[in-house]
């Protein structure tokens, strides 16, 4: 085969490409789609479990099977994909009804994963039997699968929003969709309002369903922004957890203060760090009433219990708890979804709207179907009670035939040709014939036993059965009302069978107020040994000890309480660290190690300069590296908020050396590893920003790079240790920044 070669702009064949890509995960993959509110995986393992017959009154089947088998026919994207859907849609705290009844370990709320699949099992809840995949033969499209080897359907006859009913969340390219879950009870109620006044606004249908509800319980705070969000579509909803009080029995019983429920954005690994974050508050005594915490969640449900001290303020801790842990947190609503084959950002109506419109066109298919059934089965009924009163007539013509085809013919023009009849007016009657190929073929199957009298009587009471279905079929057909009603009757069975009680209470709750205690502020001495190891002591201390503390240590300094220590690496990172956070000790007590207060870590960086922030931010910083550049910068620069910075930029394999505050200062010496010494002024290096590289120093031999540099006072001489003998740098010889420097001869 001839090789063929299009020509086409790189750019515009990229563009192409992408934009399929990208509405292929849109429409494809992540988004639900609008009218059963299913994303193609959901769809697809829950039509694969009824093809497998896993109906909730048989056994459990392995998860691997169904895993397997929906991989293998429609879902070609990989088991784990697959299997984290089977499991979602059973778990019960993420989803508002669960769609399969899983046996194993189908993972926790707490963030514990499912067991491997070779060793769960499930099968369909009654729920997604009845309310998911009943009557899926008489209303949906089925579509070829991905090899067109199988067929699929098009989308699922949900008779309920599951867009509402079990939320939505997928990220696509480009767009997500968020959907909170809703108690199904409402959601019925909500369709059924929306059925008999199509134009009723939000507010009003919120009268039938106020807000989300979601299956971890919870409270929702901010009740007055929820039309706001079910108009748009869009927004923030506030949860926050639900506390009890339990109060001790007796004196030696301390009260308790239990979480029963938690907010639907904490399940998972959020419990678990809700409970590191309630020890941080007490460690750093922000949260002093509580004494002990423990977490005794079961099968049962949530309950986290706080042990409070005697006349602890509990409501103060609540304030704080919802303040500065996961406790209190928002729920981002984003309702997108797939409509008509595009997604599209869908108000709380219209989503109402889009499920109503798929729930008379199911109906439709359903009864079209149905009608033409009970037609068919109303025309052979005709037949064979027409044939009753002819029996003997169509006996004789059965006896006088030859073969089966003779008969029909007979039986449905009137052909007599070849049929011995007993006499001529048998053979007029027969003439006069007239049935149909199905009332033909019916009769021709006929069993003798069906000529007895009660049996006649029967089959009489049938055809009036299907003649009163075929007028009411036509009539919920021909009528909105009609099928309006049918729409509302089974809603209300499905309500009524599956109906929950709502699980998050709905109010308006008033802000968290929480003031932290201001730090009585008052200096400290700030200490840190060779080793890294750091610890603040009381001044009076400090002065107390003063001799032994400055031999002991490489740093010491005053500071504030309030305020920061920063310390420079030489992989040009600088890290904050809050004095308030480094213990306040006893002189001879031992410190914590900055790697522990910090981001710094003593196997990957040094140490060159440590200060305080009040300090460095009112001076100007002198930045060396082993390359031999250099650049005075603001100290105001590296005052940010955050932990770790990059305090200055370093070329490729380069690192710094020095870093010192220069204010004070007139001049700098360089000193290379070759034994160059060269001293300038220092208004030669130029002033620049943080993310500047710098300019060169000192001009070094090739293989040669700086080891040290210095900062001097003209007016006081500044002594080294230089090859065992005292050096000192102030009689260098004065030079120009740029130079190769002198190497002193000693």
């Amino acid at each position: 085969m001839a090789e063929k070669i299009l020509r086409t702009e790189y750019s515009e064949e990229m563009q192409k490409s992408y934009m399929n890509y990208s509405m292929s995960v849109i429409t494809a993959r992540a988004i639900p789609d609008a009218r059963d509110g299913l994303k193609p995986v959901q769809r697809r393992v829950l039509y694969d479990m009824s093809q497998l017959h896993l109906d909730h009154d048989k056994p459990h089947r392995k998860s691997a099977r169904i895993v397997g088998d929906t991989m293998g026919k429609y879902h070609p994207h990989g088991d784990s994909s697959i299997y984290d859907t089977l499991v979602v849609m059973s778990q019960e705290f993420k989803k508002g009804m669960a769609l399969v009844d899983g046996h194993g370990n189908f993972g926790s709320i707490e963030g514990d994963g499912a067991a491997a699949m070779r060793y769960t099992e499930a099968r369909l809840e009654k729920f997604a039997q009845e309310v998911y995949l009943k009557d899926l033969d008489k209303t949906v499209n089925f579509v070829p699968n991905y090899d067109e080897t199988e067929k699929e359907p098009e989308v699922l006859p949900v008779r309920v929003p599951n867009l509402l009913v079990n939320g939505a969340e997928g990220i696509a390219v480009g767009m997500s969709t968020s959907i909170p879950t809703h108690n199904l009870g409402e959601v019925v109620d909500v369709v059924q309002a929306y059925i008999d006044d199509p134009a009723a606004p939000t507010e009003e249908l919120m009268e039938y369903l106020p807000g989300p509800d979601f299956p971890t319980g919870g409270i929702i705070a901010n009740k007055s922004e929820l039309p706001q969000i079910y108009e748009t579509g869009v927004g923030k909803i506030k949860l926050r957890g639900r506390f009890e009080v339990e109060l001790g029995k007796r004196k030696v019983d301390k009260d308790k203060l239990i979480i029963t429920e938690i907010p639907y954005t904490m399940i998972g690994a959020g419990i678990n760090k809700f409970l590191v974050d309630v020890a941080d508050l007490v460690e750093s005594k922000k949260l002093t009433d509580v004494v002990d915490i423990s977490n005794q969640s079961n099968k049962d449900g949530i309950r986290i219990v706080l042990e409070l001290r005697k006349d602890a303020d509990i409501d103060r801790i609540k304030n704080i708890l919802y303040k500065k842990t996961k406790l209190e947190d928002t729920f981002g609503v984003n309702m997108l979804a797939v409509a008509n084959g595009r997604p599209e950002t869908l108000s709380l109506k219209q989503i109402i709207e889009h499920h109503v419109d798929f729930q008379f066109e199911l109906a439709t298919r359903k009864y079209t179907t149905l009608l033409e059934r009970e037609r068919e089965k109303s025309e052979v009924q005709e037949g064979l009670i027409k044939a009753c009163d002819v029996i003997d007539l169509i006996i004789e013509i059965l006896r006088g035939s030859k073969n089966r085809e003779q008969v029909k013919k007979c039986l449905v023009d009137g052909v007599t040709e070849g049929i011995r009849f007993k006499g001529k007016s048998s053979e007029k009657a027969a003439q006069k014939l007239h049935f149909s190929e199905k009332q033909a073929a019916a009769i021709l199957d006929m069993r003798l036993y069906k000529l007895i009298g009660l049996e006649i009587e029967a089959l009489q009471a049938d055809y009036a059965e299907t003649m009163k279905n075929i007028a009411i079929y036509e009539d919920i057909l021909n009528n909105y009302d009609s099928m309006a009603e049918v729409i509302m009757k089974e809603l209300d069975q499905i309500k009524k069978e599956y109906g929950t009680k709502r699980r998050t209470v709905i109010e308006n709750a008033e802000e968290v107020v929480y003031e932290e205690k201001k730090m009585e502020e008052m200096e400290v001495t700030f200490l840190m040994d060779r080793f890294g190891y750091m610890r603040t002591i009381d001044k009076s201390a400090y002065e107390r000890n003063k001799e032994a503390a400055n031999a002991e240590n490489k740093y010491v300094f005053n500071c504030m309480n309030t305020d920061k220590i920063c310390i420079f690496t030489d992989n040009g990172k600088m890290h904050s660290i809050k004095v308030a956070d480094i213990p306040l000790v006893r002189f001879r007590d031992k410190g914590t190690p900055a790697d522990n207060l910090s981001n710094y870590d003593r196997a990957q960086e040094r140490m060159l300069y440590v200060a305080p922030l009040a300090s460095v931010k009112e001076n100007t910083l002198l930045f060396v590296t082993a390359a031999s550049m250099g650049k005075l910068v603001s100290g105001a620069e590296v005052d940010v908020a955050k932990r770790t910075i990059v305090s200055t930029k370093l070329a490729e394999e380069d690192s710094l050396i020095f870093v010192g505050s220069a204010d004070e200062m007139e001049q700098v010496v360089f000193q290379s590893e070759g034994g160059y010494f060269l001293r300038f002024q220092k208004q030669d290096i130029s002033a620049m920003k943080k993310t500047s590289i710098g300019v060169r120093g000192m001009k070094l031999a090739e293989g040669d790079k700086l080891d040290h540099a210095y900062l001097l006072e003209s007016r006081q001489e500044y002594t080294i240790t230089y090859h065992d003998k005292p050096y000192v740098l102030n009689r260098i010889k004065l030079s120009k920044r740029d130079s190769k420097g002198t190497k002193p001869r000693i």
